[in-house]
């Protein structure tokens, strides 16, 4: 065959198409339960700070397994507990479905002898989806800590959710007033949020973000309602 004909060049080209596309499917299906392993350990790092307790991936596993280990479970919107494993649920999908066909994963900790409530929480900024978790006191209304996180949010903007300086004003928050009623929390701009027990600052030049994160907890917190107001 004429190496320099044209025949050779597309036989040449279309084999090493193949070939690399072979490689590359064998590479990521070697690599995805070590993806999916990286996933889950970000999981947990994320669902322990919410409650404060630190972890990196070299021991994010030991201390999910100490403070939460099998104590989390699913909810239906009755706020009855149901089977399945409350860590696999996947929230994107679950929000895709009417409130009350959708599964509600929940998290037990126990912190300084005090029960805590873990609510996985989902949402979409200004870029992409933004995602985090709400830790609750035994009372089931007031925010012990809370931790956000973003696919692409723009830095020093809406990126700013996953730094402290917004995360620590949610603990002492309530998401019900005083009459019992769900009032999920507010992110304002413009306005001291200070002595507001249902609010916390928007960030600065990220507003579309900020109320993003304010959408993303009152869509998936209000599901959990009949649960947290019961016994």
């Amino acid at each position: 065959m004429d190496r320099q004909g044209n025949t050779y060049t597309f036989i040449y080209a279309s084999v090493l198409v193949v070939v690399v596309a072979a490689v590359l499917a064998f590479v990521s299906q070697t690599l995805k339960p070590i993806q999916q392993k990286n996933i889950e350990v970000a999981r947990k790092i994320d669902i322990l700070k919410s409650v404060n307790i630190q972890s990196t991936s070299k021991d994010a596993v030991q201390k999910y397994e100490k403070y939460i280990g099998n104590n989390s479970f699913i909810l239906n919107y009755n706020g009855e507990k149901i089977e399945g494993d409350a860590f696999a649920v996947d929230l994107e999908k679950e929000l895709k479905k009417k409130p009350e066909d959708r599964k509600y994963p929940i998290f037990i900790c126990t912190v300084d002898g005090q029960k805590k409530y873990i609510i996985p929480v989902r949402g979409k900024g200004l870029w992409g989806p933004i995602w985090g978790y709400i830790s609750l006191n035994e009372d089931k209304k007031t925010i012990f800590g809370a931790t956000f996180g973003h696919k692409g949010e723009t830095p020093g903007l809406g990126a700013e959710i996953e730094k402290p300086q917004f995360q620590k004003p949610f603990s002492g928050k309530t998401i019900f007033d005083e009459n019992g009623n769900f009032t999920s929390i507010k992110v304002v701009k413009g306005k001291d949020t200070s002595k507001d027990p249902h609010a916390v600052d928007a960030i600065s030049g990220g507003t579309i973000t900020s109320k993003g994160v304010e959408a993303m907890l009152r869509d998936c917190l209000s599901g959990y309602q009949k649960f947290l107001k019961g016994n």
